[in-house]
C-alpha cells in the first residue's frame, strides 16, 4: 500500500463498508482527545481501613497487592469509573480499561477523555500501540515518565468515527473471547489446585480426604524424607561446553526452571529453583537427558517404590511454603540441601501414587492444552490489530 503525501499509510485491513472511504486523516491526537492528570491527593487522607474511595497509583493498574484508599474531600472530576481508560505516566505506558469500581484518579495516572468524533473504546486499542513507540523511543533511563503533552502531540491518522466504531466492536469481542478462555483455563487451574489439596494430606494430617475407591481401606502409607527415597543434588559450571557437544539438549537455570548450567543426568527427575524470583514456584518434571546449572536443585533417582511424577506434583503443592518457613527473615528466599532433603512426603503404595501422578498430569496436560488456545488467540488478535491500524514504517 503506498505511503500518502504524509508518509502514512491507511489499514492493510479494512471492513467491506470502508474499503471506499478516504484514507484515514492524520491529525494531533489533542483534536480527538484530551489527556487528564491525575490529582496529587494529599498522602495524609491515605489509609487502608476502606475510610472514602480507592486511590488508583501507577502500580494499581497492573496490581492489587496493597489497596489504598482515601478519607479527604475531592472533586468529582478526579472520579474514575468501569469503563474509564487510564494510562500509567510512569513506566509502563501501556493503556488500562479500568474494571475496579469507583476510585479517584491520582497523580502520575492519567484518563483518556474523547472529545465529539471520537470513540473511546477504539482510541483505548490505538494507544496501545502508539505509546509502547512512545516507550521504546524514551531515553531508557531507571523510570521512564510520559507527560499529558506526549499524547495530545502525537499526530498520528484516524479514521471516521463509524469506522472507529467497528474496530473497536471487532476488538471487544475479541477481548471477550480471550477472557472467557482465560477464565476456563483460571477455572482448571483452581480445580486442580483444590483437587491436590483433597488427593494430599494437610498438614498435621496422617491422609488425605479423598482417595480413590480401590485405595479407601489400603494403610500402607507413611511421611518419608526425601534423602531417603531419592537424591539430591545441585548443578555445575561447566554445562555449557557438553549442550554445546550435543549431549544434553536441555539447559535449565535457575529463573526459569521450566527452560530445557551443570550436573548431567539421563532419566526421571524434578528440578527446582535454588534461588530468586521463582524459589518455591518455578519446577520442572523431566524424563530424558538434560543438563542444568548450579543454582538449580535436582531430585533424581527414585528408589523402586516411590514415583517421581508423583513427587513432582506434591514437591510444587508444598515447597513453596516450606521456603518461606525457612528462609532467613529480610533475606533474599535460598533453598538449602537440607530444605529439600530433610521435607518430609506422604509415600502410599506405589500404585496409589501412580493412580494420583496420571489424574493430575491428565489435568495437566487439559489445562496446557487450553493455555495453548488462550496463547492462539492472544497471538491472533496482536496480528489482526497489526492489520486494522496503519503501519508508522515501511515494510
Amino acid at each position: 500500500m503506498p505511503d500518502d503525501e504524509n508518509g502514512m499509510r491507511t489499514p492493510k485491513l479494512r471492513f467491506p463498508e470502508f474499503r471506499e472511504a478516504r484514507n484515514w486523516e492524520r491529525l494531533n491526537l489533542e483534536a480527538a482527545l484530551d489527556f487528564q492528570p491525575g490529582f496529587p491527593f494529599p498522602s495524609a487522607g491515605f489509609n487502608e481501613e476502606r475510610m472514602g474511595p480507592r486511590l488508583i497509583r501507577n502500580r494499581d493498574l497492573r496490581s492489587d497487592d496493597k489497596i489504598i484508599y482515601y478519607s479527604g474531600t475531592f472533586d468529582d472530576e478526579f472520579v474514575v469509573n468501569n469503563g474509564d481508560v487510564l494510562v500509567g505516566m510512569d513506566g509502563d505506558f501501556t493503556p488500562c480499561l479500568w474494571n475496579k469500581g469507583r476510585a479517584l484518579l491520582n497523580q502520575r495516572v492519567g484518563r483518556i477523555l474523547p472529545k465529539a468524533g471520537s470513540h473511546l473504546r477504539f482510541l483505548f486499542y490505538f494507544l496501545h500501540a502508539h505509546l509502547n513507540d512512545i516507550e521504546e523511543s524514551t531515553a531508557r533511563t531507571t523510570v521512564k515518565h510520559l507527560s499529558h503533552s506526549d499524547v495530545e502531540k502525537l499526530c498520528e491518522p484516524l479514521p471516521s468515527f463509524g469506522e472507529q466504531q467497528k474496530i473497536a466492536e471487532c476488538l471487544t469481542s475479541l477481548d471477550e473471547v480471550i477472557a472467557a478462555q482465560g477464565r476456563k483455563v483460571g477455572t482448571l487451574d483452581a480445580h486442580k489446585k483444590g483437587l491436590m489439596q483433597q488427593l494430599f494430606p494437610r498438614e498435621g494430617e496422617p491422609l488425605p480426604r479423598l482417595r480413590f475407591p480401590d485405595f479407601r481401606d489400603d494403610s500402607r502409607s507413611e511421611f518419608k524424607r526425601v534423602g531417603k527415597f531419592a537424591k539430591v543434588t545441585t548443578g555445575d559450571k561447566d554445562t555449557q561446553n557438553r549442550v554445546a557437544d550435543g549431549k544434553y539438549p536441555f539447559f535449565v537455570r535457575s529463573q526459569n526452571v521450566e527452560r530445557i548450567d551443570s550436573f548431567s543426568y539421563e532419566g526421571e527427575a524434578v528440578l527446582t529453583s535454588g534461588d530468586g524470583v521463582g524459589v518455591g514456584e518455578n519446577y520442572h518434571y523431566i524424563k530424558g537427558k538434560f543438563d542444568f546449572h548450579q543454582r538449580v536443585y535436582c531430585i533424581y533417582d527414585f528408589d523402586a517404590h516411590a514415583s517421581g511424577q508423583f513427587f513432582f506434583h506434591y514437591f510444587t503443592l508444598h515447597f513453596k511454603k516450606r521456603v518461606k518457613q525457612m528462609s532467613a527473615k529480610n533475606s533474599v528466599d535460598s533453598v538449602r540441601m537440607a530444605m529439600i532433603t530433610e521435607m518430609p512426603i506422604w509415600m502410599p503404595a506405589l500404585a496409589e501414587q501412580q493412580r494420583i501422578a496420571a489424574c493430575l498430569s491428565s489435568l495437566d496436560a487439559g489445562i496446557a492444552a487450553e493455555a495453548e488456545k488462550l496463547a492462539g488467540l492472544k497471538t491472533h488478535k496482536k496480528g489482526l490489530m497489526q492489520q486494522l491500524f496503519p503501519s508508522r514504517k515501511g515494510d
